[in-house]
Parts: C-alpha cells; sequence; structure tokens
C-alpha cells in the first residue's frame, strides 16, 4: 500500500482509534454493507461497517462470523436504536468481541452505551446537534459522526460544511469526530482533517464498488445520476416521526407519500400507536430497499444515493476508490 504521510498524520487519531490504516469508514448502507463490502474495505486498509438494520441476531451473527472468515482486519456493526432487539443485537457483538459499535438512527437508549463498554466496545455515535453531542461525549460516546443532509438513506435538515463549522472548533481538540455526507473527492477528506476531523464516512461513493453485492441495475442506475437526482422524502402527517430519506427518484419516492398517507390513517383510527407507526415506515424501508439493492428494482424500490452519486460513474475495486480518495487529499494537501 502506498503511503501518504500528510494525509496520514491528519488521519493518524482517527487510525490509532479504528486500528485500521486509513480513517476512512464505510457508512452503514442495507443491504450494501454486508461481508463482502465490509470485509473488502477493511482489506484495502479502510473500516467496513455491517449495516445490521432489520436483521434479526441470529442473521446478524452470521454476517460477523462471514465477514471475519474474510478479513483479519478491524470492521465495526451499526446498530439502529430504535430496533426492539437492540440488546440482543449488543449482546451478538459481545460474543465476537466486535472492537467498535456504531448506533445510528436515534439516542442510545438508557444501558445501551453501558451494554457495549461491558466487552471493551468503542461506542460511535451520530449526533444533529452539537449540544447533543456533548451530551453523548459525556455519557461515554467514544467517537462521533456528524453527517451533512447530502448523505444518502437518512439524512439531516443541515449540510456537512454547516454542521462542521459548528462541531469541530468546539469539538476537535478534545474529542474524534468524523465527518460525513456528500463526500465524493479526497480533496474534500483534505479539508476536513484540516479543520480537525479525525477522519471521514464515505457510503455512496462505495455502493457501486465492485465487491458490492449490488443487482447490476442498482449500480447502473447511479452512473446516470447527478446530485439533483438524489432527493429527500416529504413529511406528509407532522405527527409521523419521518427521519427524511435521500434516495433517487422514482416510482419508490411516491409510494412512500402514500404508505404515510395509509400508516397516519391507522394512527387516525386507533389502530396503532405511535411506536408501531414509526416501525411500520422503518419496515417499509427496509422493504423498498432490498427490491432495489438485490433485486433490481430501481424503479419501484428505494434507490438510497448521496448527492454525491454523480461523481460514482463506473464500478472499480474497493483498492482503487480508496487510493484515489487518499491520493487527492495528499496532493491538496501538499499544495497548501
Amino acid at each position: 500500500m502506498t503511503d501518504y504521510p500528510l494525509t496520514s498524520a491528519l488521519m493518524q487519531r482517527g487510525t490509532d482509534f479504528l486500528g485500521s490504516r486509513y480513517a476512512i469508514l464505510c457508512g452503514a448502507m442495507s443491504w450494501v454493507s454486508e461481508r463482502n463490502l465490509v470485509a473488502a474495505i477493511s482489506n484495502a486498509g479502510g473500516f467496513g461497517v455491517i449495516a445490521c438494520g432489520a436483521m434479526t441476531p441470529e442473521l446478524l451473527d452470521a454476517e460477523i462470523a462471514g465477514t471475519r472468515a474474510l478479513t483479519d482486519r478491524p470492521f465495526g456493526v451499526n446498530l439502529i436504536t430504535m430496533h426492539p432487539q437492540l440488546f440482543d443485537h449488543i449482546a451478538v457483538c459481545a460474543r465476537h468481541r466486535v472492537g467498535h459499535v456504531v448506533l445510528a438512527g436515534g439516542i442510545p437508549p438508557k444501558g445501551s452505551v453501558e451494554a457495549i463498554k461491558a466487552f471493551d466496545g468503542k461506542v460511535i455515535c451520530f449526533a444533529p446537534t452539537l449540544a447533543l453531542a456533548k451530551k453523548l461525549l459525556r455519557s461515554g460516546a467514544d467517537a462521533m459522526v456528524i453527517e451533512g443532509m447530502e448523505a444518502g438513506g437518512h439524512i439531516g435538515p443541515v449540510s456537512t460544511s454547516v454542521l462542521a463549522q459548528e462541531f469541530l472548533p468546539d469539538l476537535a481538540a478534545d474529542h474524534l469526530v468524523f465527518v460525513a455526507g456528500g463526500i465524493g473527492r479526497g480533496e474534500a477528506i483534505a479539508s476536513y482533517l484540516e479543520m480537525g476531523a479525525v477522519g471521514v464516512q464515505l457510503g455512496t461513493r462505495f455502493a457501486c464498488a465492485r465487491e458490492s453485492i449490488a443487482h447490476p441495475d442498482f449500480k447502473k442506475a447511479f452512473f446516470r445520476a447527478n446530485a439533483r437526482d438524489a432527493v429527500a422524502s416529504v413529511q406528509v402527517d407532522p405527527r409521523l416521526p419521518v427521519i427524511p430519506v435521500r434516495a433517487l427518484k422514482n416510482k419508490g419516492t411516491e409510494e412512500f407519500t402514500a404508505k404515510q398517507i395509509e400508516v397516519a390513517r391507522l394512527l387516525d383510527e386507533g389502530g396503532i400507536d405511535m411506536g408501531e407507526a414509526q416501525l411500520l415506515i422503518e419496515k417499509f424501508w427496509a422493504g423498498a430497499l432490498r427490491r432495489a439493492v438485490i433485486d433490481g428494482d430501481v424503479e419501484n424500490g428505494s434507490v438510497m444515493a448521496g448527492q454525491s452519486v454523480g461523481m460514482v460513474r463506473a464500478e472499480e475495486p474497493v483498492t482503487d476508490i480508496i487510493a484515489e480518495l487518499m491520493a487527492q487529499s495528499e496532493a491538496a494537501l501538499a499544495s497548501r
């Protein structure tokens, strides 16, 4: 592997924490971030992360074991905080002595951080506001990911560049902060590292890697798309705690609007409570995403993609993607 001294120096705290050669995490993409892609990223010097998503504990157990069979490098597991079997998932991670657990999708429930710490796991959390980030760090989070609205999948309302300017001056000196959302080239990585980030997270850039099991038609949809095609879903009913999702606009986008109306009607009729409503929405996304990623139904499924999708032009090996990102970052830093 090539050395990138300037970039590696700025990533040092991140690589020490992750145990990887480069502080480049792969965003957890349901159905995409499975053993093949995760292992390939870790083997190439990055840090792969298994997307647990809607998996049962048994499926997660098999996925971790399958990943371990493909790599001896560090990797992490992303768990959804609202999953009803979250603590069973944590127990699976404990049995496998997973080194890093990413808690995503909401505020970690009471006892979850402690349960991960109990087996010496490192905890990585997301925070949409600086105040919440500080609270999570006080509560035991070892590192933070700040993710802007340019990202694919579930997103917040603020751009990556604004979040970086808000969080990094306050947190970077004493805490580990990774930046995510809309990153497609190494020059952007260099800029965030110079601002104090210890590393970055990318999802869209890796979704169409040669090692990704995503359907060929899913990948072709990425190659055809530009930034403007990756749009955020709309919230139909203010009562529904719907987190916007960024995906390529298609019939599936319209189906989600109809799904929200259906769930709102069930709420009105008293057939479900708010917690069940949220789970119905999440199950919709899990199914819609599977149709696109696995079945290749890019018209009716959910083709989740960030705005950096326009920079994904061809299927490439993970090693080439990471090498290109690092080389671009190194060149940018060298030209300063």
